[in-house]
């Protein structure tokens, strides 16, 4: 059975080691499978990436041509995605008004999201193409520049950043104070939470499942008889982490999205 833990049982084995082997950092860096010491170097989470790509794009174009008016399961349940972004997050943040204008942007970042994260708890992926900074920076850096742009043209510079460093009612001294921080929040903290929440429950989600499958897989196949036992307890954990971190995939997807839809609502509006 091919599980999270999989590829340390494998790794050791061809080292020659036996016991427990706990998950490390250096699950999300892999060595490289083509071009090895290039730009172009190619490794497993890249290949999830590119999988887990291809596969949404797929569902979208099937779903696309295979549109009814009475809809299926399947044209349903993509409607029930593209319904939850459209009412949950792009109309209930930005209104109406705003919402259509700025709905495929945040449909993107939330099936992206979803799919990638998703692909940690998929058998034989197992590892989620968020757990590494790329993708999680390039969204983030998306979302930086539409609310900047949209603040900026909404505003005009000047105005943009008087209304966000220099907010009205406050007393002139705590300028000195507020403006600084109100600085840092629009250039670093927004996209920066963005991604590193993102990046943090992902690399943690992926631990503790390889955390207690490697578990099962030791206590199960290599741990003395009165052991043996505990790995029945470790399976139950690996399973229930599983479901939780197919919960959490949905939740990251969601939090990102709303917080892109806030930061932009926040932009538009005349008053912050």
């Amino acid at each position: 059975m091919f599980t999270p833990a999989t590829p340390l049982l494998i790794a050791a084995s061809e080292g020659g080691e036996g016991g427990f082997h706990t998950p490390s950092i250096a699950d999300f860096f892999p060595p490289a499978i083509f071009f090895e010491g290039t730009p172009f170097q190619i490794d497993r989470i890249w290949i999830i990436r590119v999988v887990v790509t291809i596969a949404l794009l797929t569902v979208f174009v099937i779903a696309a041509r295979r549109a009814r008016v009475v809809p299926g399961r399947f044209q349903a349940g993509v409607e029930f995605i593209l319904d939850f972004v459209r009412v949950q997050i792009a109309e209930e943040i930005l209104g109406k008004a705003h919402a259509r204008r700025f709905l495929p942007m945040l449909t993107t970042i939330f099936c992206s999201i979803l799919a990638f994260n998703l692909a940690g708890a998929i058998p034989g992926l197992n590892l989620a193409g968020t757990a590494r900074i790329g993708i999680p920076l390039v969204l983030a850096v998306w979302v930086f520049v539409t609310y900047w742009a949209v603040g900026i043209r909404q505003h005009g510079l000047g105005g943009y950043l008087k209304s966000n460093l220099f907010p009205s009612g406050v007393p002139w001294p705590i300028y000195i104070i507020l403006t600084p921080i109100e600085l840092l929040q629009l250039l670093i903290i927004r996209p920066a939470s963005l991604m590193v929440r993102l990046v943090a429950n992902m690399i943690a989600g992926h631990i503790m499942l390889v955390l207690c499958f490697a578990a099962t897989q030791f206590f199960l196949l290599e741990a003395s008889g009165a052991m043996k036992p505990l790995g029945v307890l470790t399976l139950g954990a690996g399973i229930f982490m599983t479901l939780f971190e197919v919960l959490v995939s949905f939740l990251q997807a969601y939090i990102f999205a709303l917080l892109a839809a806030v930061y932009i609502s926040m932009s538009i509006e005349d008053q912050h």
